[in-house]
């Protein structure tokens, strides 16, 4: 037996990283006052554009958590995320460190016993099966948005997590003060009557365009495609429909029904959300979704374009989401609106970077209105990952634990169905369900592949 193969057995043995010469625990002179036996462990499952210019160092900028380790399909990925990982630290102490450690297989990953929390940061196709890994490993999980790419695998998903005691935060950072604390303020507001009775919401995303046709390529050495492409289908390489290999630019699988719904769910999933939350409708959805969308009649990519959509909540509300509204959310109440959208952007591609005014309102005055002891007052974060390391802490739940997600979501791919189909659609919150509609429901599924299913994730 190999010595590669010896430690491939005793990871699956669950001997964890410190049998293996994992690497030493970053030295305390890095962080202070925080102990070692006091940080938290941190790897990051997807080390790709959202990871690096995000996630990593929105968790290492915390005294308490250090990113201890980084895994991806694509070697090259793995070498640059390790790379990153290690500059930093050096920069921390002063003096060359280069204790990081890579892994192809995030299961690998999850098998040492000196992580506590992993990021989970691939793409859309790829969040649900491994945090339901994760969670039953003992890790808490900071989980990328959209929650899943189904409804299904949203329920299953949530349904699992609630079977374990572990924090799961959902990356909705609309949720948390920093750095933009207009959300919180505009759905507390509303939530406390400023509007008036709320009436309609208007949720402005954008669409895709349409791209080129893309020949297959010979897979690249470094990627193990097959486990990229996970529970999807089999389909040809071509960089186009995965990652750039030069570079950490945007990825072509957005742009791919097969990995994810388009910008419904991509930006949906952060805009919904957050009328979920001015509406008090978190733990629910629509009854009934109607609209229609263009979608690309030829290309590789093929996720929806200009689009409009409406919805109706059980309490009589209405909701409008299309991308010939501003970018953001638009509540509208008996006595006035509000409006709330990023000032600025994550990355430079957010269709809303460089936005001047992120918190508008019909009567200026609204937006002043101090919000008094007995009235409602919304869960209070700084920031989403501190947020997270917080909730790991105390066991607290988080800004964004996965129910809410997964709702958000389920309600963007409610609005999708109705893309899809044309035609109005009932759903049933609490089942989630569609009312005496065999087309539609069977979008709530897709099949999956075999080593890469639900069934098989026990």
């Amino acid at each position: 037996m190999t010595g590669k193969q010896i430690q491939r057995r005793l990871l699956i043995q669950g001997l964890g990283a410190a049998a293996l010469g994992f690497p030493a625990i970053v030295p305390s002179t890095v962080f202070g006052e925080n102990a070692p036996s006091n940080r938290i462990n941190v790897g990051v499952i997807g080390a790709g554009r959202i990871a690096r210019i995000h996630d990593m160092p929105e968790t290492w900028k915390y005294d308490h958590a250090q990113v201890l380790a980084v895994c991806d399909v694509d070697s090259k990925r793995v070498e640059a995320g390790k790379a990153l990982v290690n500059e930093t630290y050096s920069k921390k102490l002063g003096r060359p460190w280069d204790g990081a450690v890579g892994y192809g297989d995030y299961r690998q990953m999850l098998a040492s016993k000196d992580i506590d929390a992993v990021i989970i940061a691939t793409p859309d196709h790829q969040h649900a099966i491994p945090t339901v890994h994760a969670v039953r490993a003992g890790k808490d999980v900071y989980l990328q948005k959209p929650a899943a790419l189904t409804i299904a695998e949203g329920r299953y998903l949530s349904d699992a997590v609630a079977a374990t005691d572990r924090i799961v935060q959902i990356g909705s950072q609309q949720r948390s003060l920093n750095p933009w604390p207009q959300f919180h303020r505009a759905c507390e507001l509303v939530r406390n009557g400023r509007i008036g009775e709320l009436k309609h919401v208007e949720v402005g995303l954008p669409g895709d365009p349409s791209g080129p046709e893309a020949p297959q390529m010979p897979v690249p050495p470094n990627l193990d495609y097959d486990a990229w492409l996970g529970s999807t289908p089999e389909a040809y390489y071509t960089e186009m429909r995965v990652h750039p290999q030069a570079s950490f630019d945007r990825p072509g699988w957005l742009r791919c029904e097969q990995f994810g719904a388009g910008m419904i769910t991509g930006w949906g999933a952060h805009h919904v959300d957050t009328a979920h939350w001015g509406m008090d409708m978190e733990h629910s959805g629509p009854v009934e979704v109607w609209g229609s969308a263009q979608f690309p009649t030829s290309g590789l990519w093929d996720v929806h374009g200009t689009f409009l959509t409406h919805a109706r909540y059980a309490n009589g509300v209405t909701m409008d989401i299309s991308g010939d509204f501003p970018n953001g959310v638009k509540f509208i109440g008996t006595k006035g609106w509000i409006f709330v959208t990023r000032d600025g952007g994550v990355t430079a591609s957010d269709p809303a970077a460089g936005a001047a005014k992120g918190l508008t309102a019909s009567d200026p005055k609204i937006l002043t209105s101090v919000i008094g002891p007995n009235e409602v007052r919304l869960y209070r974060s700084k920031e989403q990952h501190g947020n997270w390391l917080d909730s790991i802490r105390t066991r607290k739940p988080p800004a964004a634990p996965v129910e809410l997600g997964h709702r958000a979501t389920s309600t963007c791919l409610v609005h999708h169905a109705a893309m899809k189909l044309k035609r109005p659609l009932k759903w049933d919150p609490k089942a989630e369900r569609f009312i005496g509609d065999d087309e539609a429901n069977a979008l709530l599924s897709r099949p999956q592949r075999k080593g890469y299913s639900f069934s098989e994730a026990a």
